[in-house]
């Protein structure tokens, strides 16, 4: 039986601030132009472990030490974000500390109910960040289980960047008295500088905008507010991947997962909005656009075959993405064939996976500073004619396996994004069984999702643990 709203109660019974273990003297990191791209927005991760064989004590403990030496490297987390003489943010590296909130949950692992994370893991699990960069909650569970989660700040780390320092933390945690393997993080933000002169492509216009062009949209009465975005989580299966992959390739082009999924997904999307318009498609099908954002992490474009500069950006800390986005009427989208779709998704991403798109990038904030821009696609829809918005994430890299803090892998991790923004976010990850399969955090308006769910019910299975290979009653033992 899972847990609903209300049925298991959250009791903080510590709350402490763990600096970095050796001091540092105080100093200040610029924000990168690509860091000045994202607004205030924090971004959750959780991993669920089973009963540990040692104490909650001495685990909290661990938890808690092995922190202080990670912020030694990552000391950017323990720092706190502050605004400068132009009104930019600017990371003050201060070493004020990371907030680690300890917890008990009247709750037994197997009966949490990650389908719908809104009302298990938000304001109960995952921590509100109130100060500084990062905030842990660990939460030990009535069967013995622990739950541990942390807050970032989006505009400190992208998901690569926390995904870095979650396995370093990681690794010192399970191996303490053994020096870490691992690389340090990479601080230098002369490898984003602008270029002199500027070189900005008409199109970075298309996909970027001012914040004070965009006017926020006009305030609505209370009984005319449209429905809300919810979270869920989902299961899709190896086998229902790979099907999308062979129909959205076509022409002897093999199209990627990542695309096949995302062109699926556009489809779905499209069929949602069609059949929520009130109107009788008078030709107004041609008219309404669908519009699907891919998140892009730049570094190996930045690269381009230098092995130096590769191995920096390979360990840089910070944001280095993109959110380039296409836009195409709900009858193209449900008409035509994945294959298509899937052209479509990829003729989009097509330009920005290249070092140029991100070098103009960089030009197209300088030339702009200190007026703040923000990605198209986060504003979501704003016009009639623009039925929906969304952007898919690329997970994949999402390190469940490896976040093992010495007392064993996780049996379940996964991201909790509820943006704010008015587009929706949708994050594939790779399932902890390891098997191909992927866990599929997905931010949606409601309808979209129940259109989603009786539609592609074969693919989009409502997570539970019956899921994976740890089944509910292997949890506890």
């Amino acid at each position: 039986m899972v847990a609903r709203k209300g049925e298991f109660t959250v009791n903080i019974t510590k709350k402490e601030v763990v600096a970095a273990l050796l001091p540092m003297q105080e100093h200040w990191l610029q924000m990168s132009n690509l860091d000045l791209l994202l607004p205030p927005l924090d971004v959750c991760v959780f991993f669920c472990y089973k009963n540990p064989l040692s104490t909650s004590t001495s685990i909290i403990g661990s938890l808690k030490h092995s922190l202080a030496q990670a912020l030694v490297s990552y000391y950017a987390l323990a720092g706190e974000v502050v605004t400068n003489s132009m009104d930019e943010p600017e990371l003050l590296c201060n070493n004020r500390g990371v907030d680690f909130v300890e917890a008990y949950a009247d709750v037994e692992l197997q009966c949490l109910n990650l389908y719908n994370p809104d009302e298990t893991i938000e304001g109960k699990l995952v921590p509100t960040k109130k100060q500084g960069v990062l905030v842990v909650q660990a939460t030990t569970l009535k069967c013995g289980g622990l739950v541990v989660a942390c807050t970032f700040d989006h505009r400190i780390a992208d998901a690569y960047s926390t995904n870095m320092f979650l396995v370093s933390w990681a690794d010192i945690s399970a191996q303490p008295t053994k020096p870490t393997t691992l690389p340090r993080p990479c601080f230098r933000r002369s490898i984003l500088c602008p270029r002199r002169p500027p070189s900005i492509h008409p199109s970075l216009n298309d996909i970027y905008v001012l914040i004070s062009d965009h006017p926020p949209p006009p305030q609505q009465q209370p009984e005319n507010i449209s429905e809300p975005l919810i979270s869920r989580i989902y299961h899709v299966k190896v086998e229902q991947l790979n099907r999308m992959q062979i129909l959205a390739s076509s022409n002897n082009v093999k199209r990627s997962k990542l695309e096949s999924f995302s062109a699926f997904l556009w489809k779905m999307v499209a069929n949602g909005v069609s059949s929520s318009c009130e109107t009788s498609f008078d030709g107004d099908e041609k008219r309404v656009v669908v519009k699907m954002g891919v998140v892009v992490d730049g570094r190996k474009r930045l690269s381009n075959g230098d092995k130096e500069k590769e191995a920096m950006m390979s360990s840089y800390f910070g944001n280095v993405l993109s959110i380039p986005y296409g836009g195409k009427s709900i009858m193209e989208l449900v008409n035509k064939p994945l294959s298509w779709v899937a052209d479509q998704v990829h003729e989009f991403l097509e330009e920005a996976v290249t070092e140029e798109h991100f070098l103009g990038l960089i030009d197209w904030v300088e030339a702009h500073r200190p007026m703040q821009g923000l990605a198209k696609i986060y504003c979501g829809s704003s016009t009639e004619e623009e039925g929906a918005s969304f952007v898919v994430s690329s997970g994949q890299r999402f390190p469940v396996s490896k976040v093992d803090f010495g007392w064993g892998k996780p049996v379940f991790g996964s991201y909790h994004f509820p943006w704010g923004g008015n587009a929706g976010y949708v994050m594939p990850m790779p399932s902890p069984d390891g098997n191909g399969d992927w866990i599929v955090y997905m931010h949606f308006l409601k309808g979209h999702l129940d259109l989603i769910e009786s539609q592609a019910s074969h693919v989009f299975r409502p997570f539970s643990w019956d899921c994976l290979s740890n089944k509910v009653n292997q949890l506890v033992n």
